[in-house]
């Protein structure tokens, strides 16, 4: 019996290190080293006990290519909570800069802080198979990490400019939609993100020319770019250079404001948490 238990913690502990990541019975039975009708009777109680304490789901597939999947659950009540903290913390006053933009690198690189978020758009782009989530350095690499991890995905690095480190690359020019400054980026050709399907996330949006220049390069290699989710993006420029993007938060930018939860954020947090 004892044995059963510790395959069950570390059965669970797997399945939960792996979200959205298709695993098959022969290669579970082969890492934990029990015969698959074993293993079955341990993925039930899992399932049954993750469903009962809403800690997430296990989804299973048959024929040649199924296998079995754990779908994270959106703390619902947590995530609220943790976007009322955003929006009080960035209400600071000596968050707000004077050239229009909010000073967050503090909260950008403390997992307790921006891990939420990233669920939040884990959660809303998780049913576009997603394979890559890509970012451009610096402040957005914390995000896309999370991001990746809640998706079960890799990170792919867009560079401000060409390090001799990473090989042959290919570099665009854009011209920043807030700046109005002529700015590059670039990757390597050695990515593996050729031909996939792409999230560009970053940490912050306000005319959207980071992003439009992220999908333009990212083109380059046949990717796909699916959704573009940001922490906070700007109420104006209300035209922005991509055409559809989901922020956790939004800005009027206007001295003395505040940031406030988007509107499909709310949507997917408990009715009324939002207004406590």
């Amino acid at each position: 019996m004892r044995d059963r238990y510790r395959r069950i913690i570390l059965l669970s502990q797997y399945l939960v290190a792996h979200p959205l990541t298709q695993s098959s019975l022969t290669e579970l039975s082969h890492r934990f080293n029990v015969a698959k009708s074993t293993l079955s009777e341990d993925l039930l109680l899992i399932k049954e006990t993750m469903e009962h304490e809403g800690l997430g789901k296990i989804e299973s597939q048959v024929g040649v290519q199924g296998g079995i999947r754990y779908v994270p659950v959106l703390e619902r009540k947590a995530s609220a909570q943790a976007l009322i903290r955003w929006c009080q913390k960035l209400s600071e006053p000596d968050r707000m800069m004077s050239d229009g933009f909010l000073y967050m690198t503090d909260l950008l690189f403390d997992p307790h802080w921006i891990d939420p978020m990233a669920q939040l758009l884990a959660v809303r782009f998780r049913d576009m198979g997603i394979e890559f989530v890509a970012t451009v350095e610096t402040k957005g690499i914390p995000l896309a990490l999370a991001c990746a991890g809640a998706l079960g995905c890799q990170v792919v690095l867009l560079r401000r400019d060409n390090r001799l480190s990473e090989g042959s690359s290919l570099s665009i020019n854009y011209l920043s939609g807030s700046s109005h400054r002529i700015q590059s980026m670039s990757l390597s050709r050695r990515t593996s993100v050729r031909g996939g399907r792409v999230l560009f996330v970053d940490d912050f949006m306000k005319a959207g020319g980071t992003a439009k220049a992220a999908e333009d390069l990212l083109l380059e290699f046949d990717a796909t770019v699916c959704g573009v989710g940001v922490l906070v993006a700007t109420v104006e420029p209300s035209e922005k250079l991509v055409g559809k993007f989901s922020s956790c938060l939004q800005w009027d930018g206007m001295g003395g404001s505040a940031p406030v939860p988007s509107g499909w954020a709310q949507a997917l947090c408990e009715s009324g948490v939002l207004q406590e």
